[in-house]
């Protein structure tokens, strides 16, 4: 008797996982995406906290601000993990949750779009934008940076450009990505990391250092980054 349930609970599970793998199949996502159902939504300034479970179990994920609905599907890639993450907003600690870039209602497929060379793995590209800066005064164009960034690695330089995406408190740090227009074989935008705050939309002048081959794990690599930027004041 015992063996019979045994082998009825094996099978059980087995068809499960058939299941679930085929329902993958059918909609061609991509490997790493989870479909996960929205359990609980929390808004702040710029961004939305979920709660998620896949399979019963249960993620808390942090998006750029925006509307979430509870009780449906939605489906992400994993990105940046931290433990004991401290929302100074929400005064609340969170013993682990992701940072995710990809996030949607919509199906996460095998398809990919063009990807910038700014930065590699799992971290997805930002798409060029219709953009034209003029360099600051002393300063470099982003193009410049990638068509000599030996040369200018561990340096502190300057450059001003319009800010496409910007993400506050991520591993104490915000995230800023500037383009200027100029591009370097396909490199158009670089990220920086500052203490200072801007948002999507702003032309600023940051100088900051560069690094090469930064990887901050999760597939987060980036080719060039400008790390500890400081915005100059416009005059």
């Amino acid at each position: 008797m015992k063996l019979n349930l045994l082998i009825l609970l094996t099978a059980t599970i087995m068809l499960s996982i058939s299941c679930k793998q085929k329902n993958k199949a059918d909609k061609n996502l991509a490997p790493n995406v989870h479909e996960v159902t929205a359990e609980e939504v929390i808004q702040s300034s710029n961004y939305t906290y979920v709660r998620v479970t896949e399979d019963s179990k249960e993620t808390w994920i942090a998006i750029s601000r925006q509307e979430v609905e509870k009780g449906k599907s939605y489906y992400y890639e994993p990105s940046i993990e931290m433990t004991d993450f401290v929302s100074k907003e929400l005064k609340r600690t969170f013993k682990t949750i992701l940072f995710v870039d990809k996030f949607s209602d919509q199906p996460i497929t095998n398809v990919k779009p063009a990807m910038d060379n700014s930065s590699k793995g799992n971290q997805p590209a930002i798409a060029k934008e219709g953009i034209k800066v003029e360099p600051a005064e002393g300063g470099i164009t982003i193009a410049d940076l990638y068509a000599k960034k030996d040369s200018y690695a561990g340096k502190t330089v300057k450059i001003r450009g319009e800010v496409v995406k910007y993400n506050a408190e991520i591993m104490g740090k915000n995230w800023i990505h500037l383009q200027d227009g100029t591009n370097s074989n396909g490199s158009f935008d670089i990220a920086v990391t500052t203490s200072d705050v801007a948002k999507v939309g702003d032309v600023v002048t940051i100088e900051g250092s560069v690094t090469l081959k930064k990887d901050f794990g999760a597939g987060y690599f980036y080719e060039v980054i400008v790390e500890n930027g400081k915005l100059i004041p416009q005059m």
